[in-house]
């Protein structure tokens, strides 16, 4: 059993560890302070390796880690000098959030782009919010996002945390392949305006349903929180407006499953050669 210090990387310290990780899936303020956050689980390590993601330190159970894969880039990881605390299943356990305990988890370096930086035509589209209600439903945007090919999200003020624990888990490592902007609102439409970006926000009262809508190869799609909406400051940054056709009792659909519709058709339209 390993000690206090981990014998595979002495200046680890695995108390100290397991505290950070434990801090950084609790304590947003600690998160965007440090710039790091916990990674859990055999897919996200696997896909944050493989996506080229900063690990600034990695915590493993050997008796838990049974993935192949996950063994392999974790010996690799500590090979290329990323400090690595072995610990007991019991130990693992105590920051272990999933149903059942996989015996990787890492600490990572957020990862940023800039405004300006941040290539307009680059992937299907962008998304931009301003808020969000339920974490998990971001989560499972971002999946949507990486799966047809988006460029990422562009985050207007400071309230969306998409390095949130129950962000990253939903996500199951699409994260790591998608580039995360914070941007002011005036920002954004000085960007837009300057690449002759298309804002389409979408809205129960927009006057175009979504299928309906063009959206050019320069499309940012604005989607507003869960129960609120788009806000005003936000409907002002749209050139137009679409909306979900929906015939049943329910009047709204939640930011997952609203956001992916859009994306697929955007990238139906695309795959079509509509735009």
């Amino acid at each position: 059993m390993a000690g206090p210090r981990d014998r595979g990387h002495p200046g680890l310290d695995v108390e100290a560890t397991l505290a950070e990780i434990e801090k950084l899936q609790t304590d947003r303020v600690y998160r965007d302070a440090t710039g790091r956050y916990a990674i859990e689980g055999v897919r996200n390590f696997v896909q944050a390796v493989e996506c080229g993601m900063e690990l600034t330190a990695l915590l493993v159970s050997d008796k838990l880690l049974k993935a192949p894969i996950a063994r392999k880039l974790m010996r690799r990881a500590r090979r290329a000098g990323v400090p690595t605390a072995k610990v007991t299943p019991e130990q693992f356990r105590r920051v272990a959030r999933a149903q059942r305990a996989s015996g990787i988890a890492a600490i990572a370096r957020q990862h940023w782009t800039e405004l300006p930086q941040a290539s307009p035509g680059a992937g299907l589209c962008w998304i931009a919010l301003e808020a969000v209600r339920a974490p998990g439903n971001l989560g499972s945007l971002i999946r949507s996002s990486e799966a047809v090919g988006g460029a990422g999200f562009i985050l207007l003020g400071q309230a969306v945390d998409p390095f949130d624990p129950v962000v990253v888990r939903a996500a199951m490592g699409a994260l790591f392949g998608q580039a995360l902007v914070r941007s002011s609102r005036a920002e954004l439409a000085h960007w837009a305006a300057r690449h002759r970006c298309r804002i389409v926000g979408a809205s129960p009262d927009g006057p175009r349903p979504f299928h309906r809508a063009s959206y050019p190869r320069r499309t940012v799609l604005m989607l507003g929180e869960e129960r609120r909406g788009l806000t005003p400051q936000q409907r002002a940054l749209c050139h137009d407006l679409v909306s979900i056709p929906m015939t049943g009792l329910a009047d709204s659909l939640n930011l997952g499953v609203a956001g992916s519709l859009l994306l697929y058709e955007v990238f139906r339209c695309r795959m079509g050669g509509r735009n």
